[in-house]
């Protein structure tokens, strides 16, 4: 029916509610990769003396790392908390710092908070319907709000812009999301304060 013997296209799959895909192994984080990014380490012990919940997961559709080239995936930020902390991803800066990337949700209720190597912070809400444009130069991470649902994104950036987690695991970032009467409060992350 169609010649495709010149084609350079890649067919991939995920659901568009679930996050998931049948084809595509996901990267799982659970608690126990993450233990320096909660601020609470009390509550990480006590957590992992019970149990290592899987915090968040994400599809990579393993598109080449290259300039002119789009990588895209889904991320899966599953609900609950350590300490008054929300679950998150761990975040990241791009190697290429003047990397854009776009988050659009396609479930759930949560927040994405932007830093700029200088400090500026921002946060979007984000809820199903809902895209955030990520400007270059800001590290990122999604935060599940919600006590019931997964907060499911589909994202996509330039191929070769990279991921820089080790920044953001020193000392995180400057800001943290947290429960504070019922509902997300941002507060100061205590490892910035001097």
């Amino acid at each position: 029916m169609f010649d495709i013997a010149n084609v350079n296209s890649t067919l991939v799959d995920f659901d568009p509610v679930s996050g998931l895909s049948r084809t595509r192994k996901s990267l799982v984080r659970r608690l126990s990769h993450m233990k320096a990014i909660f601020h609470d380490r009390a509550a990480v012990d006590r957590t992992l003396q019970g149990e290592d919940p899987v915090i968040y997961e994400f599809y990579d559709m393993g598109m080449p790392e290259t300039s002119g080239d789009v990588a895209f995936g889904t991320s899966i930020a599953y609900p609950g908390k350590i300490g008054d902390e929300y679950h998150m991803t761990k975040g990241h800066f791009h190697t290429v710092l003047d990397t854009a990337e776009v988050y659009y949700c396609l479930q759930g209720h949560g927040l994405m908070m932007m830093e700029s190597p200088e400090g500026a912070v921002e946060v979007q809400e984000l809820r199903k319907g809902m895209a955030v444009y990520v400007p270059g130069r800001y590290a990122h991470r999604s935060i599940n709000i919600s006590a019931e649902d997964p907060l499911v994104t589909f994202f996509a950036f330039p191929g070769h812009a990279g991921h820089d987690y080790g920044t953001i695991e020193t000392k995180g970032f400057r800001k943290l999301v947290v429960e504070r009467g019922g509902a997300p409060a941002l507060i100061d992350n205590p490892l910035w304060i001097k």
